[in-house]
């Protein structure tokens, strides 16, 4: 924290923030649209609306004169590169601004709210807590067999004795301090995961940026910058936060990971000692809340990938446009001279790439042409020796029907597998209605195909016969 650090420090947007001279309506207005309802976005219509609902009464409380400008013009001065309180930006297929709160207003709000006076400040949660961490660390990073295996016999000496005394009938629990202390950093806990996902999220987007820039003012040969390009690319995946971020989507794309972290939170909501604490919607939409800013994310990843592919189009078009620009001179030219050709026949040389050498002997013989006789023959009816009643039963199967199914399973949640689909709505028409739903998630937006892990699924047909094939997982996502 030296002098000079802190003098170039006032230039950050979240400094800029508070000491802004309309800093009150924003941090409120951005806290209550943004971080109180976890809106990862908002359309502009959805903004504008609710900032003039907002300097409404504002205005009736403090006066007319207070904030004199339109929502709009607030909008313009807080997205300007200047400020960058929010981020406007367009998404694809959308002619609509939407409007996202950046990583540095969202610190303003988070050091403002550590401001207020807690009436109840937990010390031995978070103690016992980086004694956990402290332990684990310890006992993943030791190289010593016989050490982790003393380890791991006081903690089975620790779980037996426990185990002892709930069989004698004490009952070991947290008094409703200690609950609510920890509720309390569970809380906190899960605010700080959700606003590091807008960090995260920025840091894509930079790195997106510089690669816009990098072949926008490039000399490089394609391969060569494309060699940079991957390179880059490959070291934000294999960074800590890269291999980091990877890690937490698998664990929240689970299913099972899914269901259980919704039991553990809807088993300690029912706790009396939770509810005197009288929390929030956060934890019970946190699943929610997790998958749409994870999702946000992996679509700022995805962008990198969209702009190398537009750029390698855009190398063939230009390759190609060279080619015809080159092609059409010849024809110029050659169209000049038509009427007035050289008058010497060697007008130009052209240096061969290699010797022609033809030997005589590499010629084949002459060989005549062969007229080929056809048979007159007449043909005569048969009688198949297989049935064709297979020919005259086939079934359609409906796609316009799955994707109803799919539609209205997702209407109470954000995700299903097939297999759960297939669960509610079991196979009429066999491996064909299989198959129809694996296309429907390779051809469509939100489906998601995971090579790596294999379910099994089940029908009976007519006949009451099972049959069952093994596939890989199929998510379907809204």
């Amino acid at each position: 924290m030296e002098h000079d650090y802190l003098v170039k420090l006032r230039q950050h947007p979240t400094w800029q923030l508070l000491r802004a001279d309309n800093a009150p309506l924003m941090i409120s207005f951005f806290y209550r649209v943004f971080i109180q309802s976890n809106s990862r976005s908002l359309s502009h219509a959805h903004l504008i609306e609710k900032l003039d609902d907002t300097l409404f009464h504002l205005r009736q409380i403090h006066g007319d004169k207070t904030y004199p400008k339109s929502a709009k013009a607030y909008l313009t001065d807080w997205t300007h590169s200047d400020n960058g309180f929010l981020r406007k930006y367009y998404t694809s297929n959308n002619d609509e601004p939407e409007y996202d709160l950046t990583p540095a207003s969202e610190k303003a709000i988070e050091w403002l709210r550590s401001l207020e006076q807690k009436q109840f400040i937990g010390t031995e949660s978070r103690l016992l807590s980086l004694f956990e961490l402290l332990k684990n660390i310890l006992q993943t990073t030791e190289t010593d067999p016989q050490q982790r295996i003393t380890e791991l016999q006081l903690q089975k000496a620790g779980i037996d004795a426990e185990i002892s005394r709930l069989q004698k009938g004490e009952l070991i629990s947290y008094d409703p301090r200690q609950v609510k202390e920890r509720f309390y950093q569970l809380e906190e806990t899960a605010r700080s995961l959700l606003m590091d996902f807008r960090q995260v999220e920025e840091n894509f987007r930079q790195l997106d940026r510089q690669t816009r820039e990098k072949i926008a003012t490039s000399d490089k040969a394609k391969g060569q910058l494309l060699d940079d390009i991957f390179g880059a690319q490959d070291q934000i995946g294999d960074s800590d936060q890269g291999k980091s971020f990877k890690a937490f989507w698998n664990l929240l794309m689970s299913p099972a990971k899914q269901e259980e972290f919704n039991r553990l939170i809807q088993n300690a909501l029912m706790l009396e000692e939770v509810q005197a604490c009288q929390p929030d919607e956060l934890l019970p939409k946190m699943k929610y809340h997790l998958l749409e800013a994870g999702e946000k994310v992996q679509r700022t990843s995805s962008s990198l990938v969209e702009q190398l592919r537009r750029y390698l189009d855009d190398q063939v078009w230009l390759e190609n446009k060279r080619i015809m620009a080159m092609i059409h001179t010849i024809e110029k030219q050659a169209i000049a001279i038509k009427q007035n050709p050289p008058k010497d026949k060697e007008f130009m040389y052209l240096d061969d790439t290699k010797v022609q050498i033809e030997l005589p002997l590499l010629r084949t013989l002459f060989r005549p042409s062969s007229r080929p006789i056809l048979s007159s023959q007449n043909l005569i009816s048969g009688i198949a020796e297989f049935t064709t009643d297979l020919l005259y039963s086939q079934h359609y199967v409906d796609v316009a029907i799955l994707e109803m199914r799919i539609r209205k399973s997702l209407q109470a949640q954000t995700q299903i597998t097939l297999e759960e689909i297939c669960q509610q709505h079991p196979l009429e028409k066999g491996l064909s209605e299989l198959l129809a739903y694996i296309n429907l998630a390779t051809h469509e937006k939100g489906g998601i195909v995971e090579m790596d892990k294999k379910v099994e699924i089940r029908w009976q047909t007519k006949e009451g016969t099972i049959k069952s094939a093994l596939m890989p997982r199929v998510i379907f996502t809204r």
